[in-house]
């Protein structure tokens, strides 16, 4: 048998061993959305009972006008990029102390991974009363060491909602990446930086000719998997500041939420899911084609 048929023949057992996975996202990706698009299509009217209109693109038409998504699609691009960039930074520094030959350092791992463990609705109540302006742990605090006079409305201004907000979901979310940038360091050979000791490098010059170009691909997929949860957050958010004050936190999954359970107003709902869809398919596909060019700068293969 020739090489030639060797591959195609691996290739024919790769697919077969692949089909029941796309089966199994086809049945829970490509179907809801399919639905949801059928249903952005119609428009609902509310009269003594729930009927609905064939729209077309009308829905679609209207949400390029809707100030209210705007808004809330900024809230999510900004909650989006400060939490994703805290945490690559914490969960970089937490990794590389995590790397490091210890006493009870197993222990240490163990105890990390716990914030991302729990409820992400169980710690966002944990959080509200934490910045609870007349009982919160965080104005005790401060007025404790002498840093406020009074207490402050943290989650009643809307920059520090929103900053409360990011704390929340760096705390409970920076283990994830810390573990994923974890496990590439460990594969990282300490034979590099051996060599690049004896040729006269310092630790710092190190991380930035070694660690960070070989670490490239796990940062990718961590900011990847990041990226996609903290776009559609909603519990957390839902929890502690409910879209307010005023929607200065209102996320685009609170405004899908009220718009579908509370105004009835599915098509629009659905047309607002498969926008919000399309924009995380375009965000995946450049993260993918930054990840295969990291991976051939850094390995050299094509």
């Amino acid at each position: 048998m020739t090489q030639d048929a060797i591959r195609q023949r691996e290739r024919r057992v790769g697919w077969w061993l692949i089909t029941p996975a796309l089966l199994v996202l086809l049945l829970v990706f490509a179907y809801p959305i399919g639905r949801a698009f059928w249903l952005s299509l119609f428009e609902q009217n509310l009269g003594t009972e729930l009927t609905a209109e064939f729209n077309g693109l009308g829905n679609y038409a209207r949400l390029f006008g809707d100030g209210r998504f705007w808004r809330s699609l900024w809230n999510t691009s900004v909650f989006t990029l400060v939490s994703i960039v805290l945490e690559l930074v914490l969960g970089m520094a937490i990794a590389l102390v995590l790397d490091k030959s210890f006493r009870g350092r197993g222990l240490v791992r163990t105890a990390a991974l716990i914030p991302w463990a729990l409820p992400t609705a169980v710690m966002g109540l944990a959080w509200a009363w934490i910045f609870n302006d007349q009982f919160g742990v965080v104005n005790d605090i401060l007025g404790r060491i002498g840093l406020i006079s009074e207490p402050i409305t943290w989650l009643g201004d809307p920059f520090r909602a929103m900053l409360a907000l990011i704390i929340a979901d760096v705390w409970k979310t920076t283990p994830f990446i810390a573990i994923i940038l974890l496990a590439g360091l460990q594969s990282i050979s300490s034979d590099l930086y051996e060599a690049h000791s004896i040729d006269g490098a310092n630790p710092v010059q190190s991380f930035f000719q070694i660690t960070l170009p070989l670490l490239a691909p796990q940062i990718l997929i961590a900011l990847l998997f990041r990226f996609a949860q903290a776009f559609g957050i909603f519990d957390l958010v839902q929890v502690m500041t409910g879209g307010g004050p005023a929607g200065a936190t209102e996320v685009v999954s609170i405004y899908i939420y009220a718009t579908v359970r509370r105004y009835l107003d599915f098509g629009y709902g659905a047309a607002l899911v498969v926008v919000t869809f399309l924009l995380l398919i375009i965000a995946v596909a450049i993260v993918g084609y930054l990840l295969s060019k990291t991976r051939i700068n850094v390995t050299g293969e094509r």
